[in-house]
């Protein structure tokens, strides 16, 4: 007589977590469900296998102080420290470990900067540096830095802190287009006027501003500010102070 074996179906639990715009999750450790280190272990690894097969990057776990005791069991796990306020502390793990992470730093201001490339046939660190640098690692056009056109600022964005994102002028000093795949999912030259006209520009007020400085800029009713060379009171080290003057 023989006997049939019958298949069990077992599923680990995992964190709930938020998805980001870069691939990866966030995980908020609550206070009030207190968790020991055993089942916080168990758990985290039945959750990053579950996202590296959906494909995740970076894992963020914030942690607040009243369970700093799972800190141990994250770290042997391959997490590591990346800021503490006085109530929490935030971890971070990158599950593809065959590339580098491109997790940013922490910092009291998150900086981002958008770059205007124009041409003379109408094609469309420092601040001016980092824009010359940004292009170039995600285009492979090279450039020159012409102008700071505008910035906005927000407050309480990235992990609670203020944000600054600075559109800057540039001139290109090569065309041919080298897409750097990871970082952006298309890049080409277009008419300024084709660029503003893009539906997907009507999403968000700052898309449509920033559309009708560029163009005001290249019909010249517009002026920019010029990265002008300066040194502080505190230090002889070369800096930049941005004037239209």
């Amino acid at each position: 007589m023989g006997s049939i074996g019958e298949a069990i179906d077992i599923k680990m639990e995992i964190f709930e977590a938020n998805e980001d715009n870069y691939g990866g999750v966030t995980v908020n450790m609550q206070k009030e469900e207190p968790m020991d280190s055993h089942t916080f272990h168990t758990m985290l690894r039945a959750s990053l296998s579950h996202w590296r097969l959906k494909g995740k990057k970076g894992v963020w776990i914030k942690l607040p102080i009243e369970l700093a005791h799972l800190v141990d069991a994250a770290v042997k796990e391959g997490f590591w420290y990346h800021h503490a306020e006085a109530t929490y502390l935030m971890l971070v793990y990158w599950i593809p470990h065959e590339t580098p992470h491109t997790l940013p730093a922490n910092a009291s201001h998150r900086v981002g900067i958008g770059a205007f490339v124009l041409n003379d046939d109408g094609q469309g660190e420092d601040i001016c540096t980092a824009a010359v640098r940004e292009v170039q690692e995600e285009t492979g056009i090279e450039t020159e830095f012409v102008e700071l056109l505008a910035f906005r600022q927000s407050h309480k964005s990235f992990f609670g802190k203020s944000d600054l994102f600075f559109i800057c002028m540039l001139k290109p000093l090569n065309f041919t287009i080298h897409k750097q795949d990871s970082e952006i999912e298309e890049a080409k030259w277009m008419p300024i006027e084709e660029y503003a006209a893009q539906p997907k520009l009507n999403q968000s007020e700052l898309s449509k501003t920033i559309a009708k400085i560029c163009v005001a800029k290249k019909q010249k009713q517009y002026t920019g500010f010029s990265a002008l060379p300066t040194t502080t009171g505190h230090s002889s080290k070369k800096s930049y102070i941005y004037s239209n003057i």
